[in-house]
């Protein structure tokens, strides 16, 4: 059972026919479960059972329960497509697992038993009502009979099939417990890192204005007032191309801000178009490799947007680099995107704006990675799920 960066279980699908193979071969390793028990295990009772031979007795008893779990381990994976993290379990847990494995297969066992045995009485029971085809009214209370506890034994195959895969990963991996509270702390860390964004952007913003639009909105005024102050035409004319130089600015400095907060091209012209408008308002030769065969939810492309964003500014104004190339590519489950330049690297995974992506990232259960050693080139990656 392979465990994402979250912690989270993630299982690959296998045939139900290999599926099939490995619950039948967890009868014969059950088999093997009560004949430790039985003779190794009846062996070492009365060491067990003495204190000042325990500790030494289940060390042996664990010793070997462990060759059986990892026969366990190995079915799994064979047969279930579950991948397990590296873990070592306490011998005391080596052998609850054996012990509760060892029960559910020989239940399995015997579930499956009652099911040939239900499948040969069903047989001769066809064959009597093809031998006299008038008796089958008498039959037909058997056969309801027999579909309800059909019902039944199925029912139980599925159950302890569970209860299998169940004791294998709170054994091999985290428990369902330990995996929810995982999870209750990285969601409560991903909210907070999504605050510390949003009050960041907000003070970027409020610093753009106040620094850059307010102060050339107020030289603008300023121009305004001496042309109409002026009584010399030429030089009032003059002062007019200057304040219409000066609203020019204001606008792009403004449409620029306006970007940063939300771009409306997202909405209009989706994703791809959204990101030749930064490669146009970027400085450095920009590269885009844009392949998604369908349309992206809209928190994920708005997300998706800002990594790129990010990565391009941070490349434009640190990293000295002359080529930047971004990669966005997925399917209908996940998507990547993959900002790489050329620059000098050392970028900085905890600065300002990388924790900002970071937040944002995983407020939408994504990954981001970075890559930036001394002397470069920087990728930066984010997955993002689709779903």
């Amino acid at each position: 059972m392979r465990r994402d960066g979250a912690g989270a279980p993630v299982t690959h699908p296998c045939p139900w026919p290999r599926r099939a193979t490995g619950a039948l071969l967890g009868c014969c390793t059950a088999v093997f479960g009560l004949l430790y028990f039985a003779v190794p295990g009846g062996l070492s009772l009365p060491f067990v059972l003495w204190p000042r031979t325990r500790p030494r007795a289940l060390a042996l008893l664990s010793a070997g329960a462990r060759g059986l779990t990892g026969l366990e381990r190995a079915r799994r994976s064979v047969f279930f497509g579950d991948v397990f993290p590296a873990h070592h379990a306490l011998d005391r847990d080596v052998l609850r697992y054996l012990a509760a494995r060892t029960c559910a297969g020989t239940l399995f066992t015997g579930v499956l038993a009652l099911l040939g045995y239900g499948a040969v009485l069903a047989g001769l029971l066809a064959a009597g009502v093809v031998r006299d085809p008038t008796d089958w009214q008498g039959l037909l209370p058997q056969a309801l009979l027999g579909g309800v506890l059909l019902f039944l034994d199925l029912q139980g195959v599925f159950s302890l099939n569970a209860l299998d895969a169940r004791l294998a990963r709170e054994h091999f991996g985290p428990s369902e417990r330990e995996l929810l509270e995982l999870r209750i702390a990285e969601l409560a860390a991903s909210r907070a890192g999504v605050l510390r964004a949003v009050d960041a952007e907000r003070r970027r913003i409020e610093r753009d204005l106040h620094d850059g639009v307010q102060q050339r909105l107020v030289a603008l005024a300023m121009l305004l007032g001496r042309a109409r102050r002026n009584r010399r035409p030429e030089q009032a004319e003059l002062l007019l191309q200057q304040a219409h130089r000066a609203a020019q600015e204001v606008l792009t400095e403004l449409r620029e801000v306006a970007w940063r907060v939300y771009p409306s091209a997202l909405d209009d012209l989706g994703l791809e178009e959204a990101l030749a408008g930064v490669a146009q308002r970027c400085g450095i030769p920009l590269h885009i490799e844009f392949s998604l065969p369908l349309p992206l939810p809209r928190p994920v492309e708005t997300a998706a947007y800002f990594v790129v964003c990010e990565a391009v500014t941070n490349a434009a104004k640190h990293s000295r680099a002359t080529r930047i190339l971004v990669r966005v590519r997925g399917d209908a489950d996940r998507v990547s995107v993959s900002v790489e330049d050329n620059g000098t690297g050392g970028a900085d995974p905890l600065g300002g704006g990388l924790s900002g992506l970071r937040g944002r990232v995983e407020a939408l259960d994504g990954r981001l990675y970075i890559d930036s050693p001394c002397g470069g080139p920087t990728t930066i990656t984010a997955e993002l799920p689709c779903a």
